[in-house]
């Protein structure tokens, strides 16, 4: 496949290594020639330097017999010319864009999207996915990562495993003796900064982050099994009134058991428009770091507080304060992956990276339509993809034990009709069932082989 990158940023350099580590042609665009020669000089890709929306750069990076572009450059407006350019002129069959502006993603402008106005074909609104990652990990507190599959049926959960965790130095392959009726299965561990999937001989150690595949019935005892307590958030506090803050504020309000959420904002104009957006979220004025405001928004009495604004080190000082003013629960907004490493030491409970929340959600669209979800782990180590199992799939009819997976692959779960299994040695794959698997990111493109998918046009 053939595809056009615009915008070589973070979010555009991860897509770019995805797809040229897949084996495609990948060219790269941008108007920061540095960002352009970082691309071309670590990925297998080829890079154009130049305004992304106009024609004559387009079609240097090949735009005639491109078979998809993906328009990931800061700026709304060019993503969306570029889209259009790339239809128009190019005739590019397949167009993905990124665009943050609330605005455009109103209900009395939807019909600017369409295609006989304007040629989208996904819209990718990051400040809208990263609200939805945000409430997820609201509905799994004792998990620092949480994601869904097979419909909502698994999870897949983070949860750092402490001192107190009833299960340490024991063998994986000993938990399932010891909880028989639990379908869960320990997918991946990262020790040491270090993520890999691991065998059933393999310990569980105080410090591991490890990253569980569980049935979503069984989503409690697998935290307890843990040694972790599960709540349901009441109190909310959200430092930070953006579009993050605000969308999530929004949904709380939207759910039919009541969450009592508070917004602390410093800007005065965000501040207001974000209280004129809300019907019962309390929103104050000031700064989320401030432990006098923090008091008066009740962080004591809270349940989780979500630090959201724009600027990371504000956000990890601001979840700190709120933990030390008594808050049981911090979750943080992140862009840069290497401090993911401060989480632990600084207390702070889950992290979420827009980056990875977003390059998951344009992998999900670019795919094959088989593959039906991906999910991005930590700074792109690792994918867990979800995709339906093909008849002409090596793994079709084929006993788990006997399908030959890299070392970095596990099976986490095998949905057969509505009916989730866990999996084992002696479960048979067939074709039509729906598997989950852990890969890491060197393994991907044996994981397509496996699948008999490629990632190409649909």
């Amino acid at each position: 496949m053939k595809v056009i990158i615009c915008g070589a940023g973070q979010v555009g350099w991860q897509i770019a290594r995805h797809l040229s580590g897949e084996k495609n042609d990948v060219t790269v665009i941008d108007q920061n020639a540095d960002l352009v020669h970082r691309a071309t000089e670590t990925l297998d890709v080829q890079g154009v330097h130049g305004h992304a929306s106009h024609p004559d750069v387009l079609e240097r990076a090949g735009a005639r017999d491109a078979d998809m572009i993906i328009a990931a450059t800061q700026s709304d407006e060019v993503n969306m010319i570029a889209c259009q350019v790339a239809h128009s002129v190019f005739s590019v069959p397949r167009k993905i864009a990124r665009i943050r502006a609330q605005s455009y993603q109103a209900d009395a402008y939807a019909d600017l999207f369409r295609r006989e106005h304007l040629s989208i074909d996904v819209i990718i609104n990051p400040e809208r996915e990263v609200a939805e990652a945000a409430l997820q990990r609201l509905a799994a507190p004792a998990a620092f990562d949480t994601e869904s599959f097979m419909g909502g049926k698994a999870q897949l959960l983070g949860i750092q495993l402490t001192e107190d965790c009833p299960v340490l130095m024991t063998p994986l392959r000993h938990l399932s003796e010891l909880f028989s009726t639990l379908r869960a299965i320990v997918v991946g561990i990262r020790r040491q900064d270090n993520l890999y999937a691991p065998e059933p001989r393999d310990l569980l150690l105080p410090g591991d982050q490890i990253y569980v595949f569980v049935h979503s019935a069984d989503v409690e005892r697998t935290l307890e099994a843990f040694g972790k307590k599960s709540k349901r958030q009441e109190r909310v506090i959200i430092i930070g009134g953006g579009n993050v803050g605000l969308e999530v504020a929004r949904t709380l309000e939207r759910r039919t058991e009541r969450v009592r959420a508070r917004i602390i904002e410093k800007d005065r104009p965000r501040a207001e428009a974000a209280a004129d957006g809300l019907n019962r979220t309390i929103v104050l004025l000031g700064d989320g770091m401030d432990l006098d405001l923090l008091n008066e928004a009740a962080i004591d009495r809270a349940d989780a507080v979500l630090t959201v604004t724009d600027d990371d080190r504000t956000n990890l000082l601001a979840a700190v304060r709120a933990k030390q003013a008594g808050c049981p629960m911090a979750i943080a907004l992140v862009n840069d992956p290497t401090l993911a490493s401060l989480m632990a030491p600084l207390d702070i409970d889950a992290y979420i990276n827009p980056r990875a929340v977003t390059v998951s959600s344009i992998l999900r669209h670019i795919r094959h339509g088989r593959v039906r979800a991906i999910y991005s782990i930590g700074d792109a180590e690792a994918e867990v993809i979800e995709a339906m199992v093909l008849s002409t799939s090596p793994m079709a009819g084929k006993l788990i034990r006997d399908i030959d997976f890299p070392e970095g692959v596990l099976v986490g779960g095998v949905m057969k009709g509505d009916q989730l299994a866990k999996p084992n040695g002696d479960l048979r794959i067939d074709a039509g069932d729906v598997v989950a698997l852990f890969a890491m990111t060197k393994d991907v493109p044996e994981v397509e082989r496996l699948l008999q998918v490629s990632v190409e046009f649909f």
